[in-house]
């Protein structure tokens, strides 16, 4: 039912965000160098690789590490990268990954390929056995400014927690945290 679920609701957004979304991605190609969408390498169920689409909002130099892990965030954000960043819009070509049967909309975030720390605690705890999504129990709960162990937690939590119901809490309280920017690394 999940999955059915995820597929309805990706192509009902699809339909409400094809016009932003070309917007988007030609301010992208207007302001900076490169390709419009920036495409990582991924962690996702099982601890499988996938790759995973943003709308670039980094200057094509940066290297792929956790944005909290890098020297000075701001320098390296193309010229509408802080927009794209704050509104989650760079967040919205994941919405293929979801069709594609990657990604769910919620579960918990996907691990950059490197973050060798946040995928063996992941597996420790059991959660590399849930599909990853856009949003997660651990993103309304913090975001980016959680730690890894509380992240972890709050994976955990939701691995026993899941539901038809929580996932519609957890995507309604998303909506409200990036309506109100909350939680967003820059």
């Amino acid at each position: 039912m999940k999955r059915f679920f995820d597929f309805i609701l990706c192509l009902l957004v699809l339909f409400v965000a094809l016009i932003p979304m070309l917007g988007v991605a030609l301010l992208v190609n207007l302001t900076s160098k490169g390709s419009i969408l920036y495409w990582s390498d991924r962690v996702g169920r099982n601890n499988e690789l996938f790759r995973m689409p943003k709308f670039r909002s980094m200057k094509l130099d940066t290297p792929a590490v956790a944005t909290h892990l890098l020297a000075d965030p701001k320098s390296v954000l193309t010229p509408i990268g802080d927009f794209l960043r704050k509104s989650s819009l760079d967040e919205l070509p994941q919405l293929w990954c979801v069709l594609k049967g990657d990604m769910s909309f919620v579960g918990p975030r996907p691990a950059l390929f490197n973050q060798d720390d946040l995928i063996a605690l992941r597996t420790q705890k059991g959660v590399h056995v849930l599909q990853v999504g856009v949003t997660g129990w651990a993103q309304v709960n913090g975001r980016d400014e959680l730690l890894i162990p509380a992240k972890v937690a709050l994976d955990e939590d939701y691995l026993h927690r899941q539901s038809f119901f929580f996932d519609l809490y957890i995507l309604w309280l998303t909506l409200i945290k990036v309506i109100r920017k909350d939680g967003v690394s820059h």
